[in-house]
């Protein structure tokens, strides 16, 4: 009779990886409202928030306090089972899209080796696109069992708009694995560490990726789903009290994941520009470089998320029209076109 061994250490230290990206994730949600806020004062000459806290930091939790103690409302016509439903799906497609991210590099504790990652498989780009595209169920779920129509049609945008440009998306991406050659993610923060990053091989590629996240994220220029002057409130709009406070938070999730995505795959991740780590860590230690380059990896990822602020408080709305025509008739041929370019650059390269 064999007895099946069980590595206790090796899920203790996955369940703590994935409580403390989990924690990340919450906090910097909280902190993304607050900091749209003040980057929205400073775009219009005004303050922000300013009374909470000294200079307002304690917003993001006066938010929060409302949100948990507010009415729970379900409305009676409503389907009861998947109006909760809908807003868990959400959060839970934003949470584990961050599971196959690497996070820096691997902690030294004692004699083992902890790598900041919960899962390195080999279809880690794949995962996260089948992760991207169950997201719309969260939003077109909630839509439909609010028994709201203007709810039902923001659903009907939200999966239009995200169907479109998740080809996009997804084309401008197989430009950057035909560079890469791998779908494992710590493979490609690897290669771009030896051979620089791929948003210098691919330019275009990053700035069709860049586009097709804010139409995910729904974003402004891209926030149909949510134009309140035409549906009141969006596909939201019959929820209160935290499933509510789910829908927006999966939204500034989906955001900060987009930033780190875009970070992994064309800023060099963790990578530290003009640093060998591998000398780095031999003067200060492994676990200051894991630090260091988890803290780069923030840095790049807060900085993506700074720039969707910005467009969101600059650019207006488009036309829904417009929005299915710059998928379509634009970003879809030019991501097409960028593909083809790719594959004849990296024949003509190995030939």
């Amino acid at each position: 009779m064999y007895i099946l061994a069980i590595d206790w250490l090796f899920i203790i230290e996955k369940l703590i990886l994935i409580a403390l990206i989990v924690t990340l994730c919450m906090i910097v949600a909280m902190y993304a409202t607050y900091g749209e806020r003040k980057v929205a004062a400073y775009i219009q000459d005004r303050y922000g928030p300013n009374r909470a806290g000294p200079l307002g930091i304690l917003q993001p939790l006066a938010d929060g306090g409302k949100l948990f103690f507010k009415e729970e409302v379900v409305p009676l016509a409503s389907s009861k089972i998947l109006f909760v439903l809908g807003p868990m799906l959400a959060m839970v497609t934003a949470l584990i899209t961050s599971a196959v991210i690497p996070w820096g590099t691997a902690l030294s504790i004692g004699k083992n080796t902890i790598p900041l990652q919960v899962a390195d498989i080999n279809i880690g780009v794949l995962y996260i696109f089948a992760v991207v595209s169950v997201g719309v169920y969260g939003i077109m779920i909630g839509a439909w069992a609010s028994n709201n129509k203007f709810s039902l049609i923001s659903g009907v945008r939200a999966a239009s708009q995200m169907v479109s440009y998740e080809l996009a998306l997804g084309l401008s991406l197989i430009a950057v694995l035909m560079v890469s050659g791998t779908m494992q993610m710590s493979e490609i923060v690897s290669l771009q560490q030896q051979h620089g990053w791929n948003v210098l091989y691919q330019p275009f590629g990053f700035l069709i990726f860049f586009i097709c996240a804010m139409a995910e994220c729904n974003r402004t220029p891209f926030d149909l789903p949510e134009a309140e002057n035409e549906l009141n409130m969006g596909y939201h709009q019959e929820y209160s009290s935290m499933k509510l406070g789910f829908y927006l938070f999966a939204e500034y999730i989906n955001m900060f994941t987009g930033g780190i995505l875009m970070a992994t795959l064309f800023w060099g991740g963790y990578d530290i520009p003009f640093v060998d780590e591998t000398k780095l860590a031999a003067s200060i230690g492994q676990n200051w470089v894991a630090f260091l380059s988890f803290s780069m990896l923030m840095v790049k990822a807060c900085f993506s998320v700074f720039l969707f602020m910005w467009i969101r408080w600059t650019i207006p709305r488009f036309r829904f029209d417009q929005l299915m025509h710059l998928g379509w008739k634009r970003l879809v041929p030019l991501a097409l076109l960028n593909m083809l370019i790719t594959a004849a650059v990296v024949l003509w390269l190995n030939k």
